[in-house]
């Protein structure tokens, strides 16, 4: 670590410590104000003056909600990420910051994201010396298919950057603790729809025509199994069906049916071919039946795949920010986040800030979602000392003999991601 990212972190952990009360303030007004994907007109605004008092010039995106915002100057330019769309769902919280908007809440942390990202900002805003530049991306969509981020990706506002950080909330970990993990953290998620047709008729007589219920049924036991044996088991591929509707009389063979399902997977080159080959699977087993089929496969968004550098600098700041003790190993999830779109044009990497305070469980896309807020403070350190150290790392040409943890001057190619060093079990 060179002095002026001790000097730097040091000053940004005096930034939170002053300046808690204003980052809780922050969250609970974005709690209470929720807003849907494309939609969030009023967040943007609250969060354009926010960052305007800092002295900051926010820019908006070409959507129209979320902003761009930069502080600092020159090379290197590091992306830290937030989300700032919530859930169509009712928020079951009595609490003080509870959503004033019917069957609207922040239901999956994103008002966490989005005060943590707006903190780093500020916090670098009070500061001279800053070695290169912080861009802030709020990022709008997040929750909806293919993701707001391919509006980011498209606009072009990732130029010029060497990475990308985000973090997002996760209950299952105590507050004060973070999950780090090196290749895929999250699956790739994609929906496909099956409608079978045939010509109806009497369950008297399945021979005289297409007895769709059994080639449904067909449909929803084979292919998964068919899957299993047609992709490389640790492309992690699953389908998942969640909903069968077929017919109306306990007599009566229907004229049609219908399954939806998704499609998960944690390698994105299989994620590539995974449409073609799902398609081609239920062909094969829809013809034994002579039902007609189509088949509507909706992409979704990409795995989040951790780059191994990137992820040993947010291994870094971790360490410096909880200890040794509180940095742990994150579980892939089959969960989607559309952060993976960034992967597109940079090196990426996603860290789990843990937000349960104790007490019973509170998921995410539940009503009952909330979080101990003393996980903010947490993360503005965290993505603070992840950007410095990525400054450092990308600064051309190295500023000592050693390379920073991260440092991209010299890189070697691999087919696959190695495996995350503190897999190996503790001690």
């Amino acid at each position: 670590m060179t002095p002026v990212v001790e000097k730097l972190g040091a000053a940004v952990d005096e930034w939170v410590a002053k300046n808690n009360s204003q980052l809780v303030a922050t969250r609970r007004h974005l709690h209470a104000h929720p807003e849907l994907a494309f939609a969030e007109f009023e967040t943007t605004s609250f969060l354009e003056q926010r960052l305007r008092t800092h002295g900051l010039a926010p820019r908006r995106l070409p959507t129209g909600t979320g902003l761009v915002c930069e502080v600092g100057s020159g090379d290197p330019v590091v992306v830290l990420r937030a989300d700032i769309d919530a859930l169509p769902l009712a928020d079951l919280k009595d609490v003080p910051y509870a959503s004033t908007r019917d069957g609207l809440c922040h239901a999956c942390g994103h008002d966490v994201h989005t005060t943590v990202v707006l903190g780093v900002l500020a916090a670098f805003a009070s500061m001279d010396g800053l070695p290169g530049t912080v861009r802030g991306i709020f990022q709008p969509a997040e929750e909806t298919v293919p993701g707001g981020a391919t509006e980011v990706v498209a606009s072009g506002v990732l130029d010029g950057a060497s990475r990308a950080f985000a973090l997002h909330c996760d209950p299952s970990v105590p507050a004060g603790k973070i999950g780090l993990r090196t290749g895929a953290i999250t699956a790739a998620c994609d929906r496909m729809d099956v409608t079978l047709t045939g010509p109806g008729g009497h369950t008297a007589r399945p021979q005289l025509t297409v007895d769709l219920v059994d080639a449904l049924g067909r449909l929803i036991t084979d292919l998964p199994g068919l899957l299993s044996r047609q992709v490389d088991p640790r492309a992690g591929m699953s389908l998942v069906w969640g909903a069968v509707n077929a017919g109306i009389a306990a007599n009566a063979i229907p004229q049609r049916g219908r399954l939806s399902g998704t499609v998960r997977v944690l390698d994105r080159d299989a994620w590539k071919d995974a449409e073609d080959l799902m398609r081609s699977l239920v062909e094969r087993v829809a013809a034994t039946t002579g039902a007609e089929v189509d088949v509507d496969y909706i992409r979704g968004v990409p795995p989040v795949v951790n780059d191994p550098r990137a992820v040993a600098l947010l291994r870094t700041a971790a360490l410096e920010t909880v200890g040794s003790e509180h940095v742990l190993v994150s579980p892939q999830s089959m969960g989607g986040e559309d952060f993976g779109w960034f992967a597109d044009i940079m090196p990426i990497a996603l860290a789990r800030l843990g937000t349960h305070g104790g007490g019973d469980p509170l998921d995410l896309h539940r009503g009952t979602f909330d979080v101990d807020e003393s996980a903010i403070g947490v993360g503005v350190r965290l993505l603070a000392r992840t950007a410095l150290h990525a400054l450092e790392a990308d600064a051309a040409p190295p500023r000592t003999g050693r390379r920073a943890p991260g440092d991209t001057s010299v890189r070697r190619s691999v087919e696959r991601e190695p495996d995350d060093e503190f897999h190996r079990p503790a001690g």
